[in-house]
């Protein structure tokens, strides 16, 4: 596993908290790896999801340092979006 997606897993842990996440997300760090969330918290991993979200390790570096809103991220084309929507968009309230 590489050093940015163990920081990555170590950054999303800490904004779930105990509460883990209600449905499943990978998130795609484009030449890295991929992070699987769940109710579980977060891991390394490549697992099925609902959602999956593709972005450059800068892009996501940005969005869990809170310099970039994943919103605008996904408009810009910056973040796609690959299954469930309405998840995606509770993610962008965990992200921020």
């Amino acid at each position: 596993m590489s050093d940015v997606i163990t920081e990555a897993v170590a950054q999303l842990n800490a904004k779930l908290g105990s509460a883990g996440f209600d449905g499943s997300a990978k998130f795609v760090l484009t030449g890295e790896g991929a992070i699987i969330m769940d109710a579980d918290g977060a891991r390394s991993g490549d697992d099925d999801a609902d959602v999956t979200l593709t972005a450059s390790t800068d892009t996501f570096k940005a969005i869990l340092d809170g310099e970039q809103n994943p919103t605008a991220a996904f408009m810009t084309g910056k973040l796609t979006v690959d299954g469930d929507m309405g998840l995606a968009m509770k993610l962008a309230g965990v992200l921020s």
